[in-house]
C-alpha cells in the first residue's frame, strides 16, 4: 500500500526515481510486477523490472509516481519520469517535490494527438522529451524546443527468440492478425482502415484469421466509423476471438499482418518484435525508415505491393527455404547490437 512508504523516520538515499505509468492500472508499483499475468501480458513489463533491479542494486529507489506525494525519504535527488499522462506532471511541477526529468510519448499522433499538441509546453518544462522521431514527421515542431527531443526506441523484453514458440514447425500457411478494434482520434496517416482493407481482401482467399478484442462490439465508439461498418460482415467471417497470449497464437502461423497504427518515421512497436520472437514472418507496413533499424531480410515490406492480392500471391508462393531464411534473419537481428537500443530503451532513458 502507498501509505507504507509514508514513514516518520527519514531514510537517506542516493537517488529516488518515480515513474508515472501511461495507465493507472500500473500504479502501486504494478509496472514492475512480473507476477500479474494481466499487467505483464507477454512479459511487456520486463524492461521496467530490469530497470528497477539495476537501480536497487546500486542502492537507489524506484517506485511509480503515485508514491511521490507520500515519500518521506531523504534523497540527493527526486526524479520524475512520465509515460504519457499530461495532468499529473503539472502538480509535480507546482509542488516542486521532484525534477521533471523526462516525458515519454509512446503513442502516435493518431492515438494521442493531445500529447503532440502539448510538445511546446513539455519541452519547456521537462529536461528531455522522447518521441518516435525528432524531425517532426507526423507532427508539428512549431514552438517546440528541438534540442530537448530524443528518439524513443520501443522497449522490448528480450534479445533472443522464444525457442518453444520459434521452433514450432507445423504451422498454418496463413496470415494471422492480432489487433483490437479501434477508431483513431485522427485520420492523418492512420493505418487502422488500411489494416481492415487488407483483411477484407485476404478473406476472399480464405487466407487470414483475426484475433483481438472489441470486434463484435458494434455499439462501441471503436465501431463508429465507416471502415468497420462497411466491412463488418467480412470481419466477422474471419474473427476468432480474443487471445490471452500473442505468442501462443503467433506460433501457429507462418505469416502475420504487422501494420503499425500510423505511418510515421521511427514508429516501430512491439508488433514486429512479437513476430520475430515467435518465428512468424512479419508482413510489415508502418515506419518508412524501418530498414534503418531492422534488416529488410527479416520481414516482408508491404509497400512494394500494388494490391493485397499481389501480396498474397507472393507470400503463399514462398518456399520453406525462403521462410526459414527470413526467420533466421530475425533471430540474428535480435542478438545483434542493432537490437540493443530497443532492449535497453527504458534503462537508457533513466540511467543515461
Amino acid at each position: 500500500m502507498i501509505n507504507s512508504f509514508n514513514e516518520n523516520k527519514k531514510i537517506t538515499g542516493k537517488r529516488s526515481i518515480f515513474i508515472d505509468p501511461s495507465y493507472v492500472h500500473f500504479n502501486s508499483d504494478g509496472i514492475f510486477n512480473l507476477e500479474d499475468p494481466v499487467l505483464n501480458r507477454d512479459d511487456q513489463l520486463l524492461p521496467f523490472h530490469r530497470l528497477r533491479e539495476k537501480l536497487v542494486s546500486k542502492g537507489q529507489r524506484v517506485h511509480t509516481a503515485d508514491y511521490l506525494p507520500h515519500d518521506n525519504h531523504d534523497s540527493e535527488s527526486r526524479e520524475y519520469y512520465s509515460l504519457g499522462i499530461l495532468d499529473n506532471f503539472k502538480k509535480i511541477s507546482n509542488e516542486k517535490n521532484a525534477s521533471l526529468s523526462a516525458f515519454v510519448i509512446m503513442e502516435p499522433p493518431v492515438v494521442a494527438p493531445h500529447l503532440y499538441a502539448a510538445l511546446p509546453e513539455l519541452t519547456a518544462v521537462f529536461d528531455l522529451v522522447y518521441v518516435h522521431n525528432v524531425d517532426g514527421d507526423g507532427y508539428s515542431l512549431t514552438g517546440v524546443i528541438r534540442e530537448k527531443l530524443r528518439r524513443l526506441y520501443w522497449p522490448i523484453p528480450y534479445m533472443a527468440v522464444l525457442e518453444p514458440y520459434w521452433s514450432k514447425s507445423d504451422r498454418f500457411k496463413r496470415i494471422v492478425v492480432i489487433n483490437g478494434s479501434h477508431n483513431p482520434h485522427s485520420r492523418s496517416r492512420e493505418q487502422y482502415s488500411t489494416r481492415i482493407e487488407a483483411m477484407v481482401a485476404l478473406s476472399k482467399f480464405n487466407a487470414v484469421d483475426l484475433y483481438g478484442r472489441g470486434w463484435k462490439r458494434w455499439w462501441s465508439r471503436a465501431a463508429l466509423w465507416l471502415p468497420y461498418w462497411r466491412n463488418r460482415s467480412a470481419l466477422m467471417s474471419i474473427y476468432k476471438g480474443a487471445c490471452a497470449s500473442k505468442f501462443e497464437v503467433l506460433q501457429q502461423y507462418e505469416f502475420c499482418l504487422c501494420f503499425e497504427n500510423m505511418a510515421m518515421n521511427g514508429y516501430i512497436t512491439e508488433k514486429i518484435f512479437d513476430c520475430i520472437y515467435a518465428g512468424t514472418i512479419p508482413l510489415y507496413l508502418g515506419a518508412s525508415d524501418i530498414e534503418k533499424y531492422i534488416p529488410s531480410t527479416a520481414y516482408v515490406d508491404c509497400r512494394k505491393f500494388a494490391t493485397w492480392d499481389e501480396m498474397w500471391e507472393e507470400v503463399r508462393a514462398m518456399s520453406d527455404i525462403q521462410i526459414q531464411s527470413m526467420r533466421d534473419a530475425g533471430r540474428l537481428f535480435l542478438g545483434s547490437k542493432e537490437a540493443k537500443p530497443f532492449f535497453n530503451s527504458i534503462e537508457n532513458i533513466v540511467l543515461g
